[in-house]
């Protein structure tokens, strides 16, 4: 067979009497990936149910390694491309370099992928590849593989450890208050949240305000001894000049894409985002780890900035991971349904999202969050996040966001509460990071379960914490 016969064999199967053919590896991916509005904008979708089960056949049967010599993204334009193919760790991929990817698909359900085997393998799957396997899976199959995963990291508490659950309490306010931004940070903290960040979101991109916030935080967590870490979700470059003003950083923010330009119109390369790292770690503000960076995702934001290369944005969203992994980050989270429902229309496409997405982080080795969210426009409803955020429960999720009341007044937009917290450690059992858990009930807040009770099983200790904050 000449080159170009087996190039089309590879890429075509038939379904009865009908042959179906595509392209490259490109669109066999594309066109695998269950009905999105974000793909049916780019122009990738399949456009039949039928086509879909076509390339997914076709996908099933192609080499695992095929994505290490086929890039979706060419290598020699795209410094993402470049991170993935050239930081691979073949050892690791080894025990599963000759499976087709839905041969990888069944290895990932069986018994032999241990959480010991599962964390073994990370270094050695690219994004592209467990982007595939995801394709060929039911939720329920992400959930139970995502949930084998374990990956634990560590600032001033240690999150991502077995039977714990935890939460970024995200005080936003429109005009960056202090009493605002306080009085947000105490209902959270009473509530049992901020483990995983206390993590402001600015409404201004100055950076006086930037360094205002830092240091409200930091005097409130060294008033209190609180075992958290803290962050302003400012651009990177504007931290950068924080910390080198001496402003109070713990964790470096940042949002990341899964190409080159789409990172270009963000403004950050991958040399901005290494220098950041360098410098919070010089800090050395870190009591029990020194993992500094948080970084935030989100399918659709490759299309929105025209730098999808033609790909399926899932597909793109998991190449966001690799830049992720490359800083050893703290927190990563896809915020699922941010962008809209031009990318993900409804609560049904948002589920299914918000399940790839932390499988795909999960698998390649990330502490993977998911901000459980939709905005206004889109054709979903408060129940449609209940659904997900106890689904990713189940699947094993690090943490999630807590919004006062679940409504985010400065970015306007529908997330979770601090109650929906509580919700899912009662329900599955599921306490705080240690440390946060021991000061937690030090403050009378938590009983000796870790549980955060409706009456306070140290009320005076509570009181003295609230008269300690002038309420």
């Amino acid at each position: 067979m000449t080159d170009v016969e087996v190039h089309l064999a590879r890429y075509s199967t038939a379904l009865g009497n009908t042959r179906f053919s595509f392209a490259d590896l490109r669109e066999v991916t594309a066109k695998a990936s269950p009905a999105r509005s974000g793909d049916a904008l780019a122009g990738v979708i399949a456009e039949t149910a039928e086509e879909r089960v076509a390339a997914r056949y076709v996908l099933a049967d192609l080499p695992l390694d095929v994505f290490l010599s086929e890039a979706l993204v060419p290598y020699e334009t795209d410094e993402v491309t470049r991170l993935i193919i050239d930081t691979h760790d073949a050892a690791a991929f080894a025990p599963v370099a000759t499976m087709t990817v839905g041969q990888f698909r069944d290895w990932l359900l069986s018994e032999e992928a241990t959480t010991k085997a599962l964390t073994a393998l990370a270094p050695g799957l690219t994004p592209e590849m467990v982007a595939a396997a995801s394709k060929l899976m039911r939720n329920q199959d992400l959930i139970a593989v995502a949930r084998k995963c374990s990956v634990v990291t560590a600032f001033r508490n240690t999150i991502g450890l077995e039977d714990r659950f935890s939460v970024r309490l995200q005080p936003n306010h429109p005009t960056d208050d202090p009493q605002g931004v306080a009085a947000a940070i105490l209902d959270g903290l009473l509530l049992g949240c901020g483990d995983a960040v206390i993590g402001i979101n600015p409404a201004s991109d100055s950076i006086p305000a930037t360094v205002a916030l830092l240091q409200l935080v930091d005097e409130l967590r060294e008033r209190w001894a609180i075992p958290a870490q803290s962050c302003v979700l400012s651009h990177v470059t504007n931290t950068l000049e924080a910390i080198k003003r001496g402003a109070p950083v713990d964790i470096v923010f940042q949002s990341v894409a899964g190409t080159q330009a789409a990172n270009t119109s963000f403004g950050i390369n991958l040399a901005v985002l290494k220098e950041a790292r360098d410098a919070a770690l010089s800090l050395k503000r870190g009591t029990v780890g020194d993992n500094v960076m948080y970084f935030e995702t989100g399918q659709g934001s490759a299309l929105s900035a025209e730098a999808h290369h033609g790909c399926d944005q899932q597909t793109i969203e998991a190449r966001a991971y690799a830049v992720a992994r490359a800083y050893d980050p703290l927190l990563v989270n896809t915020v699922v349904g941010f962008i809209g429902p031009e990318y993900l229309y409804d609560g049904k496409e948002i589920i299914r999202a918000g399940l790839e997405d932390h499988f795909c982080g999960k698998l390649l080795g990330l502490p993977m969050g998911v901000d459980v969210c939709y905005t206004n426009h889109a054709e979903a409803d408060q129940d449609d996040m209940d659904n997900l955020l106890t689904l990713l429960a189940a699947a094993g999720v690090t943490y999630i966001m807590g919004v006062p009341g679940a409504d985010d007044i400065m970015l306007n937009y529908q997330s979770t509460s601090f109650h929906d917290a509580l919700y899912i450690r009662r329900t599955f059992g599921l306490r705080a990071a240690p440390e946060f858990e021991a000061w937690l009930q030090h403050a009378g807040i938590a009983d000796a379960d870790g549980q955060i009770p409706e009456i306070p099983p140290d009320r005076g200790a509570t009181m003295r914490l609230l008269e300690s904050m002038g309420v």
